[in-house]
């Protein structure tokens, strides 16, 4: 199998346009760099109005199932991929509709969807970046949980924006469902038959 080959760069346009190097692992784009790295995803160029003409703009360097257009790039080069977002960072999401129960129709006429955008994310080593913040306040599950923070609709916002931490760290993964251990040597694990 082979690995994805990520830009090791600077900055998002750097990695787009003229990377450092490439590498598939941590250690590896370390060693390109000279120093620290970190694994980013980051939307980089324009906005576009419909998905075909993102796709139009970066022929060759994302794959296209479109018909008479289609392009498949080896998976080394699988780096680069199209997100819809939404177009003007003020627009605020539908609020969610009541039933009405009115006329025999159990939900009102459907409103108009927010404006959409779609933009190009590319994914990169990043030299020199900070380590993983620890969120700034209390993750959301104990926000809620606790009950004593009063959380507005900005404080929800920002919660929302978090990354997921775990509660506790994973364990290692015990024996699958057709796997034992032998009677005389418990710490070895062969298939069951």
């Amino acid at each position: 199998m082979t690995a994805i080959l990520y830009p090791v760069a600077a900055n998002a346009e750097q990695a787009l346009s003229a990377p450092i190097a490439r590498a598939a692992r941590e250690r590896e784009a370390e060693g390109l760099a000279g120093e620290s790295v970190s694994f980013v995803s980051e939307p980089v160029g324009a906005r576009f109005a419909t998905r075909e003409a993102a796709l139009d703009a970066y022929v060759g360097r994302l794959e296209d199932e479109r018909p008479g257009r289609t392009a498949s790039l080896p998976p080394e080069d699988r780096f680069l991929r199209l997100a819809q977002t939404l177009a003007a960072a003020k627009t605020r999401a539908p609020a969610p509709l009541l039933p009405s129960y009115q006329d025999g129709r159990r939900w009102p006429a459907a409103q108009a969807a927010p404006d959409t955008a779609w933009r190009l994310v590319i994914s990169y080593w990043r030299i020199g970046a900070a380590p993983a913040r620890a969120p700034d306040g209390p993750q959301a599950r104990q926000a809620r949980r606790q009950g004593r923070h009063s959380l507005d609709s900005e404080a929800v916002r920002a919660l929302t924006r978090q990354p997921l931490q775990a509660v506790k760290p994973q364990q290692p993964l015990d024996i699958g469902l057709f796997e034992t251990r032998l009677p005389e040597s418990p710490h070895i694990i062969v298939p069951d038959e």
